[in-house]
C-alpha cells in the first residue's frame, strides 16, 4: 500500500487509491508455482485395470402405496380397500424377502385418526419401513 507525504500543504486529504502491484506479484507467483506442481500430481503409473461386472446381491422389491383421503378412506395402490381387507394385504406383503417398504399418503385435512389407523396396521402385520409421502416446498421458499 503506498504512502504519500504531504509536500503540497494538503495534509487534510485523503489517498484514495490502492497499490495493487504486491497483490499482482502474489497471484504471478501462486500461478507460476500450480502450473509447475499440476503436472507432477497428476503423473501416475500407467496401469491397465480389470473390468468388473457388478450384480446386484438383493433386488428392491415394489414399494407399497397406502393413500388416505379426507374422509378416511383407504387406498392399496390406487384400489379401494377397507380396514380389515387393508391389514391382511399388509400381512401378505410382510412375509416376502425382502420386505417392501410401506409409503403413506393423507390429505392435508385428514384427521390423524386415520392415518393412525394405517400405521396401527402396518405394526401389526410387522412391516419394518413405514414412511410419509409429503410435497416439497416451493423452490426459493
Amino acid at each position: 500500500m503506498a504512502m504519500s507525504v504531504g509536500q503540497d500543504g494538503d495534509e487534510d486529504e485523503v489517498m484514495s487509491n490502492i497499490n495493487t502491484t504486491p497483490l499482482v506479484d502474489v497471484m504471478l507467483v501462486l500461478l507460476i508455482i500450480f502450473l509447475i506442481t499440476i503436472p507432477v500430481v497428476t503423473h501416475t503409473v500407467p496401469l491397465q485395470l480389470p473390468k468388473e461386472t457388478i450384480q446386484p446381491l438383493q433386488t428392491t422389491p415394489k414399494s407399497i402405496e397406502i393413500a388416505v383421503n379426507r374422509d378416511g378412506d383407504f387406498f392399496w395402490n390406487e384400489t379401494h380397500v377397507d380396514g380389515e381387507t387393508l391389514l391382511t394385504k399388509l400381512k401378505t406383503v410382510s412375509v416376502q424377502t425382502p420386505q417392501p417398504e410401506v409409503h403413506v399418503r393423507g390429505d392435508q385435512s385428514t384427521r390423524y385418526e386415520f392415518i393412525g389407523r394405517v400405521i396401527t396396521a402396518c405394526e401389526r402385520a410387522g412391516i419394518a419401513k413405514v414412511s410419509f409421502i409429503t410435497e416439497p416446498p416451493a423452490r426459493g421458499g
